[in-house]
């Protein structure tokens, strides 16, 4: 399905940047230092309670940041690349620790490692290709692919979805199909993603 292009004036369209420094980005270096700060030593010391603390950080930061930044009328696309290279930042040194600390769920952390470093990463900053303040407004770009990875349910369950499977399953198997699921939809969006701009290019 080819949705319609986003012109100058849609929702959550930034008509210019108002600089880098403010709350929100404030918010998302902190939240990501304190982060990393507790997820290196929980690989060290082989901690559970602090690879926890490291993830509810991340979590709770990552919420405040886009928050304070709506609230304060402080979205900025800047900031929004930000957010998106620190969770890279915090989700790689957690899951880490995950690793360290429950060898057994290698598997699937690893595979959702790829997908979110990678394919998830690419998908997260293609919103710079329209005039949309971050991934939150692409629903004016694409409804699916916005419904699939940004909408409030989709995000809470890419991101907390696997911690949670491999804390409680006494298997790697379902935390291992629950990645390569997640990887699926990440790649499915990415492809219309794509397919869309080269709809907008011949159309150019």
């Amino acid at each position: 399905m080819i949705e319609r292009p986003v012109t100058r004036g849609s929702g959550g369209v930034v008509a210019a940047e108002s600089g880098f420094v403010n709350v929100p980005n404030a918010v998302t270096l902190v939240r990501t230092v304190v982060s990393v700060g507790l997820a290196v030593p929980a690989i060290v010391q082989e901690s559970m309670w602090l690879a926890v603390a490291a993830y509810l950080v991340y979590w709770v930061g990552d919420m405040l940041d886009g928050m304070t930044a709506r609230w304060l009328g402080q979205e900025t696309r800047a900031g929004a690349v930000f957010d998106i290279v620190s969770d890279r930042a915090c989700t790689s040194l957690c899951a880490a620790a995950l690793i360290v600390l429950l060898p057994g769920m290698a598997l699937p952390v690893g595979i959702f490692l790829a997908q979110f470093m990678v394919v998830d990463c690419m998908l997260s900053l293609a919103f710079l290709c329209w005039p949309i303040s971050s991934p939150n407004y692409f629903y004016e770009v694409h409804r699916g692919v916005y419904r699939w990875n940004w909408s409030p349910p989709a995000k809470a369950l890419n991101t907390g979805g696997l911690v949670v499977l491999v804390l409680v399953s006494p298997t790697p198997l379902w935390p291992a199909l629950f990645a390569v699921a997640v990887a699926a939809v990440k790649v499915a969006s990415l492809v219309a993603v794509g397919r869309l701009l080269a709809d907008e290019s011949a159309r150019a």
